[in-house]
């Protein structure tokens, strides 16, 4: 049986729309924009990511794994790390996983691959994929920092969304008196608070700035080591029966610290705050907001009840 020609035409027009439909689900993982589940938008509060950063020649990265979208960040490949992660927050008991093996982005080097992060391989890696990110040989001989992750493995309870969080384009060089000592106890602080006390979902976004030192290797700058390290959230459902001092750190708040041996304290503030210190030690424009709307949280109270919360 023969097609006539307008069939035909029909038929390719159809087979045209489809593709139109599904490429947004097939898209690499390097992305435009996360405008779309596949593209990481629910690990965004509102879908929306930190607005004001001059991000020109940085790359956008939903981070999948195991065919599924876990995360985002914000990626710079001439300095080798992430601007930020944004990510959203599971409930654990804070436990480390220590199996899984360290991973790269293949499309940051476009090498054919499905869109998922891979581990590392064995042997000689090509100098394009070097000059994309950050490999494992720049921190093998470097016993002042740590390999810290963006988005930790103990903020997520997936054993798939854990193993996500261990691709070098996660990480960036952080001191290790800085790294085990007041930073991880902040994440486990913040853990601690949202597992008690965060009724809906937590949305956290944590970046680093920069002020231009490097980790050297074979006489090249390779990798940027952080000044400070940042870190907001934002849970608008939150427990309206805590006690004050827990009510005043919600929906949103924030902290930085300093990326060194000593003076390395974390200091909590309000995100607005976050915001005003960032906008001068970070590429970004006056219009800075970490969360879509402040992360404002609609409030269930009638308004002459509102004070009270």
């Amino acid at each position: 049986m023969f097609l006539s020609t307008t069939m035909l035409r029909l038929l390719v027009f159809a087979y045209s729309l489809f593709l139109i439909c599904i490429l947004p689900l097939v898209s690499p993982t390097v992305v435009q924009d996360f405008n779309h589940v596949e593209r990481c938008k629910d690990s965004l509060y509102m879908g929306t990511p930190p607005r004001g950063i001059i991000d020109a020649g940085l790359k956008k990265i939903c981070q999948r794994y195991a065919d599924k979208p876990r995360y985002v960040t914000l990626y710079d490949p001439k300095r080798r790390i992430p601007v930020y992660s944004a990510y959203s927050f599971k409930k654990t008991e804070g436990d480390r996983r220590m199996d899984s093996p360290w991973m790269y982005e293949p499309q940051l080097a476009d090498v054919d691959g499905n869109g998922n992060m891979l581990p590392f391989p064995v042997g000689y890696l090509h100098m394009k994929f070097e000059d994309s990110q950050a490999t494992l040989d720049d921190y093998s001989d470097v016993v002042l920092y740590e390999r810290g992750q963006l988005n930790p493995d103990q903020h997520q309870s997936d054993p798939h969304d854990r193993t996500a969080t261990y691709s070098l384009t996660n990480v960036v060089p952080q001191i290790r008196e800085f790294s085990v000592g007041p930073w991880r106890e902040y994440e486990e602080q913040i853990r601690v608070r949202l597992n008690n006390f965060c009724r809906g979902t937590a949305f956290i976004v944590t970046g680093v700035t920069t002020r231009g030192n490097m980790i050297r290797r074979n006489n090249q700058d390779r990798v940027a080591i952080p000044e400070d390290l940042w870190s907001a959230y934002c849970c608008t459902e939150y427990d309206r029966n805590a006690p004050h001092n827990i009510r005043v750190l919600f929906p949103s708040f924030a902290a930085i610290a300093k990326n060194a041996k000593e003076g390395n304290s974390v200091n909590e503030m309000p995100v607005q705050e976050l915001e005003a210190l960032l906008k001068t030690s970070m590429d970004v424009d006056q219009n800075l907001q970490i969360f879509y709307d402040n992360c404002l949280s609609p409030s269930p109270l009638p308004l002459y009840l509102q004070h009270t919360v």
